[in-house]
């Protein structure tokens, strides 16, 4: 069975039970807005750590000695 880390052992009743407090407290308006700034979030992650590898990797090239060609 699959856990997740940050959910311990909730099960299906527990996870319907926090569902319906978060509707309660957000309303139905308001989820999909949530959602989407979430959404914008993860991506604006994934997009800063893509280009700090790009930089890593333009970095280790520009530091790699050249050998000198035979003439």
């Amino acid at each position: 069975m699959n856990h997740f880390l940050f959910l311990g052992n909730l099960g299906a009743g527990e996870i319907i039970i926090i569902a319906l407090i978060v509707l309660l407290l957000f309303g139905g308006k308001k989820i999909p807005e949530l959602m989407k700034g979430i959404g914008k979030g993860v991506r604006s992650f994934k997009d800063g750590m893509n280009n700090i590898e790009r930089d890593i990797e333009n970095t280790d090239q520009d530091t790699k000695p050249t050998t000198p060609s035979k003439q």
